[in-house]
């Protein structure tokens, strides 16, 4: 257990924020992402332009592969999920933590600032966030850097956020700047620009690529387990890879099938050491991870993965969300949330040394460590009504209960390697000095 002067004040500052957003009151259990498989919903629908686009290619083309079905279900231009706006809080098909409390917000902010500490604080940093939602993660951590605002008076703060969907944006922009917006040329990198409502300047991209290098800190929430994944069989012949094709016996019906020899994608992604019997690779968060890895390598900072995940074992994760529950992911395609849960050995397997990592470790395991027990009885505090408490009780055990949310979300970082690294160690070997440890990974003691 650790005790670092400038983590208690740091705490002590942030924490002493009064104020409780205002938040609706969610029934998540069903909601946050945590069944797995297919789901069943018998409901009799008629077909989606999504579908009716998927079986004319399926006719004309042959089975696609799951990575291909998910990406047209989910980024579609015309009629994917996320490219229509989603279906993110109470009124939609899922929440997600910031939704639920805002104290989930305010902890990632307090990480930030916290390694930005410890990095020797660098006179300017770019806060990247990749797919965020409606922009509540990212405002909880912006006003945590405003109650902070005396720290941070000599850096140079920017906020980039990387989204494809044109209706999200809007979303965002209107909870961050209040709708103050400004189109840029598409000659440009960013294609949006406006200023926060605390006076930081926002940008908006399409591509990680897009985002200018310099020194960065990056954040990935449920952003990974919604990029296309391959999945894969071991059968007598050896592996697999599962298909989605048109249902011949069955009018405007999609079925999974194997295929029927090897393909690339199984002779690339399946690992010799294989022990499991159905496997899941999503290649993108491969190419992603290595990225952010290569920057923080270049460039220095650190990213926060925060996600649905294990470490390697699990098999059949693909799943959907609708209204709340499970949704078989072949029924109407395009008006569900499809998910898979990240493999986290396999983001460490790509990183391939160029970075240190941490975790994965339990949601409840990093939020307590990060002092979730002390805000929350700060709010509580200065709640003065029944509902508000009550409100704030039941996104506490949301968060926290390893039947909920606790224990299947989980979180891991990339950060330098010498940010890990004893201060005196090159002089002096035989010297103790500790580590200045990582909050959130390491528990700290606070007085």
């Amino acid at each position: 257990m650790v005790s670092l002067p400038f983590r208690r004040s740091l705490f002590a500052a942030a924490f002493g924020l009064a104020g409780h957003r205002r938040l609706p009151c969610h029934h998540a259990p069903a909601a946050a992402h945590t069944s797995s498989g297919a789901g069943g919903q018998a409901e009799t629908e008629k077909p989606t332009a999504m579908l009716r686009h998927l079986l004319l290619k399926l006719r004309a083309t042959g089975p696609v592969t799951v990575a291909e079905y998910m990406r047209e279900a989910l980024t579609n231009p015309g009629q994917g999920y996320y490219t229509r706006g989603g279906g993110i809080g109470e009124s939609g098909d899922f929440v997600t933590s910031p939704e639920i409390s805002q104290i989930f917000g305010e902890l990632i902010g307090i990480w930030y600032i916290s390694e930005w500490i410890a990095m020797g604080k660098p006179k300017a940093f770019q806060l990247v966030e990749l797919g965020p939602g409606r922009g509540t993660l990212t405002d909880d951590i912006l006003r945590v850097f405003n109650q902070l605002a005396s720290l941070l008076s000599k850096c140079d703060v920017s906020v980039h956020l990387v989204e494809v969907s044109p209706k999200l944006s809007k979303t965002q922009a209107l909870i961050l700047t209040g709708g103050k917006v400004q189109s840029i040329p598409e000659d440009n990198s960013a294609y949006m620009k406006g200023v926060s409502k605390t006076g930081i300047p926002i940008f908006w991209y399409r591509d990680i690529q897009d985002v200018p290098p310099g020194y960065s800190f990056y954040l990935a929430h449920e952003f990974f387990d919604a990029l296309p994944i391959h999945k894969f069989q071991r059968t007598e012949k050896g592996w697999r890879e599962v298909l989605v094709d048109a249902d011949p016996e069955v009018p405007d019906q999609l079925r999974f099938v194997l295929s029927p020899s090897s393909t690339p994608a199984t002779e690339n992604f399946i690992q010799l050491e294989e022990r499991r019997d159905h496997v899941e690779v999503c290649p993108e968060a491969g190419v992603i991870i290595q990225r952010l890895a290569c920057r923080i390598e270049k460039d220095g900072g650190a990213a926060l993965v925060a996600d649905y995940g294990h470490d390697g074992t699990k098999m059949d994760t693909f799943r959907g969300f609708r209204n709340h529950k499970p949704h078989d992911v072949l029924k109407a395609p395009g008006t569900a949330d499809l998910t898979a849960d990240v493999d986290f050995s396999y983001l460490r397997k790509m990183i391939q040394g160029r970075t240190a990592t941490l975790g994965p470790i339990k949601q409840r395991e990093f939020l307590k460590n990060m002092g979730i027990d002390l805000r929350l009885q700060v709010l509580l505090q200065n709640s003065h009504d029944t509902q508000t408490r009550e409100q704030l009780l039941h996104s506490y055990d949301m968060l926290m209960n390893p039947e909920k949310m606790g224990d299947c979300f989980n979180f891991f970082a990339l950060l330098p390697h010498h940010r890990l690294l004893h201060p005196d160690k090159k002089h002096k070997p035989e010297s103790k000095a500790p580590v200045s440890p990582v909050a959130g990974f390491d528990e700290l003691l606070l007085k």
